[in-house]
């Protein structure tokens, strides 16, 4: 179950969230939906980079009964990207929740050797979405 906290006045249907969330955890996972403000407040505060960015993940440990973690979307860093990759900005919220889920199952891109670059790209094609952060920068 995705437990929601919409910030912002973008409304959309979570369902297509939840089934992907579905697939990989049974855990719930927080969504929340801010601004760019106040992404770059929790970014600042928790990563110590004063900056706005599209998404942040905060896993928790893995103890029963406990959630997954979060993950903080900025729609202000949606609506910009959709905009200028030509694509819905439902699709590019499901690309940072995907990419955020993926931080919080334990993959890292930062450190990895591309296996969360393919597991991304793997789900990217089942849900025919457009390329997603990761495949963007390697443009």
């Amino acid at each position: 179950m995705i437990d929601f906290d919409n910030r912002t006045d973008f409304d959309f249907d979570i369902s297509s969230l939840e089934k992907i969330a579905n697939e990989f955890t049974k855990k719930d996972i927080e969504l929340i939906l801010t601004n760019s403000s106040e992404i770059q407040k929790i970014n600042k505060d928790y990563r110590n980079i004063n900056k706005p960015t599209d998404v942040l993940s905060f896993p928790l440990e893995d103890i029963p009964n406990a959630p997954l973690g979060t993950i903080v979307i900025s729609i202000d860093k949606v609506l910009e990207a959709a905009t200028e990759y030509n694509h819905s900005p439902l699709e590019e919220l499901t690309l940072l929740f995907i990419h955020g889920l993926l931080h919080l199952l334990g993959f890292d891109h930062e450190i990895d050797s591309g296996e969360m670059r393919e597991k991304e790209k793997e789900i990217i094609k089942k849900y025919n979405l457009p390329d997603s952060l990761i495949i963007r920068n390697e443009k």
